[in-house]
């Protein structure tokens, strides 16, 4: 930095575009609330500074030399960025401003993930939202690497660093073909559905969702006769329209539509299927508050008997 500019204040840079604009330095000095004197002098230093003349005093005001127009235009650039940068400031200060990197995973990503990054974008549409495809271990680790500002998924356990909330409970349903000899029926148990062939998923990260679902089987005493394990609920649900098997998905799912398939309730006396939003603990940012502000609107309140560890 040179020593010119070191000694250039930005009252420097105001009180001159003042003068300039209004070519005069009396409607200047109004303009600013300040007397005349001190804005003279202001003006003074500057072309001092510059080591150039900037003003050609007139009779009736000034006018703007070669190189005061140049200056002109460069100081009104300057203080335009200064006011910018304020503001972004003052926006970043809010959570309207920056980047929000979303890790999602699973069949949350066909309902509750899209209208929650949906209602944030417009409600903070200067935020970059990044969506990242990341399993319950991926997103632990990204978390962890900074890499990720907040996470959804299910079936987290505590971690010392991290803390998750369950966002929204939804119920099983059965897909199954078209032509199943079930899928006349209005609702399924899953007495119905032992010893059908069964698509389950995912294989990994364990335990998961195909945990739970082979629980509910042998806590009943139930055969779950499994004859693919997959990676996710599409492939699963496409298993399901190629005749492979029967498959339990969340209501989320049900937005998932492919050629002969069909969705029935479930009826189960069982804790909810629960997606939940996990985060750093040490991670109090304007940003992040916004936007769990923001999905605590969208996403329907839990049942108060729901326990939503924090």
């Amino acid at each position: 930095m040179s020593s010119r500019l070191g000694a250039i204040e930005f009252r420097h840079l105001r009180y001159f575009t003042a003068v300039a604009d209004a070519r005069s330095f009396r409607a200047a000095a109004q303009q600013l609330h300040v007397s005349q004197p001190p804005l003279t002098r202001q003006v003074q230093q500057l072309e001092e500074l510059l080591g150039v003349v900037l003003l050609e005093r007139q009779p009736r005001g000034v006018e703007l030399t070669a190189a005061g127009v140049v200056f002109h235009e460069e100081a009104r650039n300057l203080l335009a960025l200064a006011e910018q940068a304020i503001d972004r400031t003052l926006m970043a200060s809010r959570g309207q401003l920056g980047r929000l990197d979303v890790g999602v995973y699973g069949s949350a990503v066909f309902d509750a993930i899209p209208r929650v990054i949906q209602a944030f974008r417009r409600a903070h549409p200067k935020v970059e939202v990044v969506l990242h495809n990341l399993d319950r271990a991926g997103q632990i680790k990204a978390l962890r690497e900074r890499r990720l500002t907040v996470g959804f998924n299910r079936f987290f356990v505590a971690e010392p660093d991290l803390v998750w909330d369950v966002v929204l409970a939804e119920a099983l349903n059965v897909a199954l073909p078209a032509d199943h000899r079930l899928a006349t029926r209005r609702r399924l148990t899953l007495a119905d559905l032992s010893g059908e062939p069964m698509v389950v998923y995912p294989r990994a990260p364990r335990p998961g969702f195909i945990d739970q679902v082979l629980g509910l089987f042998h806590r009943r005493h139930l055969t779950a006769q499994v004859v693919q394990e997959v990676d996710d609920v599409v492939t699963a649900i496409a298993l399901v329209s190629s005749g492979v098997g029967l498959t339990l998905a969340s209501d989320s799912a049900l937005n998932l539509r492919m050629p002969g398939v069909v969705y029935l309730p479930l009826e189960v006396n069982e804790a909810p299927i629960n997606l939940c939003m996990i985060r750093r603990l040490d991670d109090d940012s304007a940003l992040l508050r916004a936007f769990i502000d923001v999905v605590r609107t969208v996403l329907p309140p839990l049942p108060a008997s729901e326990p939503q560890p924090r």
